[in-house]
This record gives C-alpha cells, structure tokens and sequence, in this order.
C-alpha cells in the first residue's frame, strides 16, 4: 500500500504549497505542523477515556463487502484500494481493531479535513446550551463585520445546516472555485513577500448573496468558517482553546489535536483539525451515546447536549426535502445534513457521518452501536467510487459484530485484529 519508510523523516519534497497532493500528502497528513502554522489543542490534564483492548480475535478485516460494481471483495481489499493511512473500529466503547500504515501510528496526529465541521458544529452545541449563542438569531449579531455580506440576514443554524444563501462554489477539481480561493487567502505569504497575509475572515467579507437564506441545502466549507467566527466571538475565546475546553478535554482525549491557521493567526474552521485515529474513535463514541462520556465513578457526564444531537439525528420533511434537491442526494440517497453531520440510511439503519476530502471519516451507527474512523491518503480530494466502497465496507463491520454479538452473547466484543501492527511497521492487511 505505501512503501515503508521513517514516519519522522520528511518527505523531501512536500511543501506548504503540494501538501495534499499525491504522493506528498501521504506523508504530509501525518506532519501537519511541520509543514503550515497550527495552533495547539490541549487535551489537558484530565483522564483519558479509556478504550478497553478485548484479547479474543475477530476477523474485521477478512469480512465480506459487496462493491459499488457488484463485485465482492474484503474489508482489507477495500482498505488497500482506498489508499488507507489508518483505521480503527469499537463496538460499545471497546476497541476491536485498528491498523497503520507505515508512514504513522497510533500516536501521531493525521490531518482530518472537513471532520474539523463536526467538531466545530459541537462547540456551537455546547456554546448554545451555557446560553451565550443563540441559533436563531442573525450571524452579524455576533459578528458585524459580516453585516455587509452576503451572511447578512443568515441565522447561526442556517449556517450549521448548510442552508445560507451565500456564493461560494465546493468543487475541488477546478482551481477557479471558490474552495480553491479560499486555499490561496488562507495560505501564509513567504517571508521574502512585502504584503500581508490575506487571512480567512478577510475572504469571507468577499462573498455575496445569490439565494435566500434558508432556501437549500449547499455544501460549502464557507459555512463553517463564519460559523467558527460566530463561535470565537460569542465564546470569548479562539477556536483551539475552544475545541480543547469544551470538547477535547472532556471526551477524555489521550493526546493533544492541532489545528490548521491562516498567516494571521485564524483557525481553518472548515477542515483544520489533526488528531490521532484513537481520539476520533473516543470523540464518535462520545456522539454514539448521546454526547455522554463515562466519568470515572460507573455514571456519565454529558459533554455535547443529548436533545442537539437528537435533533440532528431525526430527520424532518424541511431538512428532507432540501438535501434531496441538492447535488449531494446520489452520494447519499435518503439522507440528510443537520448540525454540521452528514446522514444516511446504512444496511443496517441510519449512519452518522463526519467526511473530510481525501477519504477522511468517521462513522457512527446507533443500529450495530460500532464507531469506525478512516485516515486516507486519496490522490484526488473526491472519488465516488472510493466513499461508496468504504460505506459498503463500514456497513459490512457493523453487521458482522452485531451478528457475532448476537450469537455469542457477549456484551462487548473482541480486541485487535490478529496480525495489526500498531507501530505503523507493517502493511494493513497485517499477517496470517
């Protein structure tokens, strides 16, 4: 899949202006900081959540998947066509398998792309519930800056749900969209450059109105990025030391995340965030049990409010209705997008879904109570082929622990995969 090599060795040629394009980004998503300015997510100095290891074997990755095509194939096929970087799997918070590449591991943080509007959508819960953010009210109260924009008269939830009338184009293979002059605003000017970075707030003051607020659902990392401002302003604080206070640290994270800023010093709301394949699968446990974390005493302790997440998981006609006229229904036929999540009928009951562009995931079933995280290397920044496959895999894992659950059972199921290697040494498929 990659070939083995030094994981702290930089790639000779990765760059700050190639980092995620092949073959550089294999290596640059495991080197984030190295390579652009990042900002400290503290974990903080509470416990870590612990992630219990069962030592019986299942065999995850020698389960059958039916392909897109129709052809059949095993979770490991999938894994090594989809260009894998890492790969972890729990069922009721017990870690059942994981793997690397040899380019990383377990304790190193990988870029996770457009995850980071998850995580952001769940600050915005928490700063909802302590009543300093309001969702229904207008984005520019928060932020006047935006009130000559095209956000002007957008509210806070419409901004979550993807639902603003604001310009801005998502398509990642033309290098004149509006994704791609966001990359170049955001991007640190070289130090021999005269003029001043432009920053991520300074391009959000560009965008104008071409629909009415509320009208449609758009995918646009735009959203999020005034989003992540309405969060700092009403939060007091920024967007790293917000992830850290009112997410990081009280999920129980094991390692400190990092997260991308602009030469300014402005977090990338929209897809900044690097964290360790293990913490990702803690952060969707956490959301698989109603936004609750064990908190060491046999009770809980609620992290992100139960009633938001209820809310994002039960669909209405409104949220239908607008996401089956957009672009995104062939992708995820029946689904939905609310909260900064993305929705879809699974095999095996409705998945939660947080994506970032070259095959980042986290997936969340409440059916099969499994919670499965991908990091990926893809060399494109979509391929429909490869998302479909990795849902038909992730599908096939659920359904295969909860077959097993049900058959011998046992309220919690195996450990590691037999053969893995944790030290990122060895290839995905493992030995034997």
């Amino acid at each position: 899949m990659v070939t083995p090599g030094d994981p702290l060795q930089r790639h000779a040629s990765a760059t700050a202006g190639n980092w995620q394009q092949a073959p550089y980004n294999r290596w640059a998503f495991w080197h984030l900081r190295e390579l652009l300015p990042t900002q400290r997510v503290s974990r903080g100095t509470g416990p870590v959540r612990v992630l219990p290891d069962r030592a019986d074997v299942h065999d995850v990755l020698g389960v059958e998947v039916s392909r897109h095509d129709g052809g059949r194939v095993t979770v490991a096929d999938v894994l090594e066509e989809t260009h894998t970087d890492a790969f972890a799997v729990a069922q009721d918070g017990v870690l059942v398998a994981e793997g690397y590449a040899p380019t990383g591991g377990p304790t190193q943080p990988h870029v996770v792309m457009s995850v980071t509007k998850s995580v952001v959508g769940c600050v915005a819960a928490i700063l909802t519930d302590r009543g300093v953010l309001d969702p229904e009210r207008d984005v520019a109260a928060y932020v006047p800056e935006l009130a000559q924009t095209g956000f002007a008269g957008a509210t806070v939830q419409q901004l979550l749900d993807m639902r603003s009338g604001v310009r801005f184009r998502e398509d990642y293979a033309n290098p004149r969209a509006d994704v791609r002059r966001l990359d170049k605003w955001i991007m640190p000017v070289p130090p021999r450059a005269a003029d001043r970075p432009r920053g991520l707030y300074n391009f959000l003051t560009t965008l104008r109105q071409e629909a009415p607020h509320g009208s449609r659902f758009l995918y646009r990392s735009a959203e999020t990025d005034a989003l992540g401002w309405v969060c700092e302003r009403a939060g007091e604080a920024r967007m790293a030391d917000l992830i850290a206070s009112l997410v990081w640290e009280p999920l129980g994270a094991e390692h400190d995340a990092e997260l991308l800023c602009d030469g300014l010093g402005t977090a990338v709301h929209n897809g900044g965030l690097a964290v360790t394949a293990r913490d990702l699968l803690r952060f969707g446990q956490m959301l698989l049990d109603g936004g609750a974390v064990p908190d060491g005493a046999a009770g809980t302790r609620q992290v992100v409010p139960a009633h938001w997440l209820r809310s994002a998981w039960a669909v209405d006609a409104d949220v239908r209705n607008t996401f089956r006229a957009s672009l995104a229904e062939p992708s995820f036929p029946g689904g939905w997008y609310r909260n900064q999540f993305w929705f879809r009928p699974g095999e095996h009951g409705d998945v939660l879904l947080a994506l970032g562009i070259h095959g980042q995931m986290l997936h969340v079933s409440r059916r099969t109570r499994t919670v499965c995280v991908k990091f990926s290397g893809w060399p494109e920044a979509q391929n429909p082929v490869h998302l479909a496959d990795t849902l038909r895999a992730f599908d096939a894992v659920g359904g295969a622990l909860l077959e097993r659950a049900a058959r011998t059972d046992v309220p919690h199921l195996p450990g590691v995969v037999s053969g893995m290697h944790r030290s990122g040494a060895a290839s995905l498929r493992g030995r034997g």
